[in-house]
């Protein structure tokens, strides 16, 4: 179809504490692909314009029988997934612009129906050597992933101190205003969940599906074995879990026990976790205080939800683990 060069792109978004959605799948599958000797292609939305599905820096993986992530509904994938294959082979950048801005492309086969434009960058990993290298500092790491790409086939990555470039021969790149694309991968976002419950076997898988790092400490071994057979659990009480993950964006106190829960308290009241959860009700919370030294009160308030959860989900356990994710999401919204 025809396109006009892009006179206001939308680069990548204001910098945001956390990645968006999930780019750890995308990246671990990207691994594994090149672990195994295949030869995988890392498509990047690097510009938007309009009303489009993925935001500037949204990641996808394509290969033979390979895809992870979505950079629309599920109607562009054929066609990057062929120009993928194509990208693979050549071992050089491949460039793809899907333009709907006018009004025949609502009748094209694709039939998006979004208003938008999108550039996506695809990038042939096994044709980078040490790729490898900055997949697993950043599964590995608490740190943001920048990746610049230009159109002369130049790729610089940075995470932390370390840092690397390649050059391959690129595709002509479609009429843009832009020369050069920083991509930031923003760190993922981390929970501690201290203690096991019902809601644990149903909570962790959600919210690692919603790109959390999520770790469970729980020193019961009664619990661990009879409500989260199934999820590695940490044999830690909460000061060790704590000295463990010092980094953890949010803690989950979840013992369904008053006097571990005291603790977790009191051992999360020393930390620098910006968001503590308690589940329970306010009463609940009340009487957990009672038995908290002025100066742990005083340094949890600021940082406490308690009862932990959007209300209005219901009862029991699923609708509990929803209600925490909820209000984790929302959370992190919030600083994006």
């Amino acid at each position: 179809m025809p396109t006009a060069p892009a006179s206001v792109p939308r680069a990548q978004a204001p910098p945001s504490r956390f990645a968006d959605g999930d780019p750890g799948a995308v990246l671990r599958a990207a691994r594994d692909a090149l672990a195994a000797g295949t030869r995988p292609i890392l498509a990047i939305v690097v510009e938007t314009e309009g009303s489009t599905y993925a935001a500037p820096g949204t990641l996808a993986l394509f290969g033979e029988a390979l895809q992870h992530g979505w950079i629309s509904g599920g109607c562009l994938e054929p066609e990057i997934a062929r120009l993928a294959m194509d990208t693979a082979a050549a071992e050089r950048i491949g460039w793809l612009e899907i333009d709907t801005t006018d009004d025949g492309a609502l009748f094209l086969g694709s039939a998006v129906g979004c208003r938008g434009r999108q550039l996506i960058a695809l990038l042939p990993l096994a044709a980078l050597p040490g790729f490898d290298a900055p997949l697993q500092a950043w599964l590995a790491d608490h740190q943001d992933l920048a990746i610049t790409l230009d159109r002369h086939g130049d790729i610089d990555w940075r995470i932390g101190a370390h840092r690397g470039h390649w050059r391959l021969p690129s595709d002509p790149v479609p009429p843009s205003a832009v020369n050069r694309w920083p991509v930031a991968v923003r760190r993922a976002p981390s929970a501690l969940v201290l203690g096991t419950g019902p809601e644990t076997p149903l909570l962790v898988p959600m919210l690692r599906a919603l790109g959390w790092r999520v770790c469970v400490a729980d020193a019961r071994p009664t619990w661990r074995e009879r409500v989260a057979p199934d999820i590695d659990v940490a044999d830690l009480a909460p000061t060790a879990a704590i000295a463990a993950q010092p980094d953890a964006d949010v803690a989950l106190v979840m013992h369904h026990g008053f006097e571990a829960d005291r603790d977790a308290l009191e051992a999360l009241a020393a930390s620098r976790i910006p968001f503590v959860g308690l589940l329970g009700p306010e009463r609940r919370r009340r009487d957990l205080f009672k038995l908290l030294r002025p100066a742990d009160r005083d340094a949890l308030v600021a940082r406490l939800q308690s009862p932990v959860g959007v209300p209005g989900c219901g009862r029991g356990a699923a609708a509990i683990a929803l209600s925490i994710a909820t209000q984790l999401q929302l959370w992190r919204g919030a600083h994006a």
